[in-house]
């Protein structure tokens, strides 16, 4: 039975945020519960069920983390296996860096290279090939393993991986080695494999998208789609005892600059943090965005709790942090760690130093100084971002932030706080990091 608070709960983060379609997915001592809410297509109207299936975008990067943990456990590769020797003829960059990049750094996004090239190399089992084999001309953004900045590119390079060692085609690997062993029917990575079941489509700005998912390439990076009890099923595996392939998917490997409590580090491309008033309590996660759906899943096994929050549009974390610390406090009594905050009292120390413009290979970033206040203006320059506006906000000082490099911003429409960062690069290139990414100043204040 769905107890009627959490069906009002999710109702009004949904109604606030103005998302058409949600699932809010719980595993508790066992038990499993999945509140639907709302549709799954506003022009017509489809009611969302407990068996829908959304795109989970990222999470899918923690089934990739499992099969390269299976892998390793039979020895096919290790962390310091480097992209020459599993990859062998694939060049990276310019000068190439394939001998220097292993698959700790694609793991846990210390790559250096350019973390959201998303160019469609069409259709077939070879779309993953051939994605790698343009990768001669991607920009090497830090050294190899020198800085953390999320990367994309690096998960569609472990995809090319696994279907080198298991000689089948990506999505044949993930129901292999993942789905079938689960008996999970509903797991797909293609847009015909989801029609056979009851998608959502998604939503940006209150009208559906055009476009489905990201290319096939990019699978292994993004495209899974599912409902929320075959995820739940997924995480489940790490509640009570766990082999040593699941034991490894956990292990730390690099500390995440800025991130919330409850994703302090990552390991095999799960995120590691921790909750609780005293922070006991270790909870895996990830988040997932794609074309105009969004997810959360969070993993506490001492808790033996997985709750997920899956929706048709871009409000997933909003959603998420209205509703689900609430069943988490409801169900086991444990805080959850809030949102990064702004502190709109604190005094600008020489801001002028961090004017310019920053640019990664999807976005641009102008940071300008009005009033004694910095603006960013941030457009994407994405190869899926169409025609979209550039979207101006203030930069807001983070509060707590000790060096007063450290801002938040908040897009329209949402409720939720974003930190960004200036950094320099490891060479000294000062840098600005939104979204996890590091984008290198290119021109700087006049």
């Amino acid at each position: 039975m769905i107890p009627r608070r959490w069906s009002t709960w999710l109702a009004e983060a949904c109604t606030a945020t103005d998302t058409p379609g949600a699932v809010l997915g719980v595993r508790h001592a066992g038990r499993t519960t999945v509140v639907p809410y709302g549709v799954l297509h506003t022009a017509t109207g489809h009611p969302v069920s407990a068996g829908s299936v959304f795109q989970v975008g990222s999470i899918t990067k923690t089934w990739v983390g499992l099969q390269v943990a299976q892998l390793a456990d039979v020895g096919r590769l290790t962390l310091d296996s480097t992209v020459a020797e599993l990859l062998p003829g694939v060049r990276l960059g310019s000068p190439d860096v394939a001998d220097r990049v292993t698959v700790r750094m694609l793991l846990s996004h210390t790559s250096g290279l350019d973390g959201d090239v998303f160019t469609d190399t069409g259709r077939g089992d070879d779309a993953v090939e051939r994605f790698v084999d343009r990768l001669a001309d991607v920009a090497v953004v830090h050294e190899p393993g020198a800085a953390y900045s999320y990367c994309n590119t690096g998960f569609v390079l472990l995809g090319r991986i696994l279907e080198v060692l298991d000689g089948r085609p990506w999505p044949a690997t993930l129901q292999r080695r993942v789905a079938a062993p689960l008996g999970l029917t509903d797991v797909c990575v293609r847009a015909e494999d989801a029609l056979l079941h009851d998608p959502a489509v998604g939503h940006e700005d209150g009208a559906p998208v055009t476009r489905w998912q990201l290319p096939d390439a990019l699978g292994a990076a993004g495209t899974v789609t599912t409902s929320a009890g075959s995820l739940l099923t997924f995480a489940a595996q790490w509640l009570g005892e766990v082999g040593p392939a699941l034991a490894r998917t956990t292990e730390p490997l690099v500390g995440v600059p800025d991130a919330a409590a409850d994703a302090g580090e990552v390991g095999w491309a799960w995120r590691v943090g921790r909750w609780g008033a005293d922070r006991e309590h270790v909870v895996i996660g990830h988040d997932g965005e794609t074309m105009g759906q969004t997810a959360t899943l969070r993993v506490v096994p001492s808790l033996d709790l997985a709750v997920c929050v899956l929706t048709n549009a871009l409000h997933a974390t909003d959603v998420h942090q209205h509703v689900v610390p609430r069943v988490v406090e409801e169900l086991t009594g444990v805080a959850v760690p809030g949102p990064p905050q702004p502190d709109p009292r604190a005094t600008l120390v020489d801001p002028e130093r961090f004017v310019g413009t920053y640019a990664r290979r999807a976005a641009r970033y102008d940071v300008t100084l009005e009033g004694g206040a910095l603006w960013l203006t941030a457009t994407s320059t994405s190869e899926l971002s169409g025609d979209e506006p550039p979207e101006r906000m203030p930069l807001v000082p983070l509060a707590g932030d000790a060096d007063g490099t450290g801002f938040v911003r908040r897009p329209a429409g949402t409720s939720s706080w974003s930190v960004v960062r200036f950094a320099p690069l490891p060479d000294g290139t000062p840098a600005l990091r939104a979204q996890g990414r590091m984008a290198p100043r290119v021109v700087p204040v006049s």
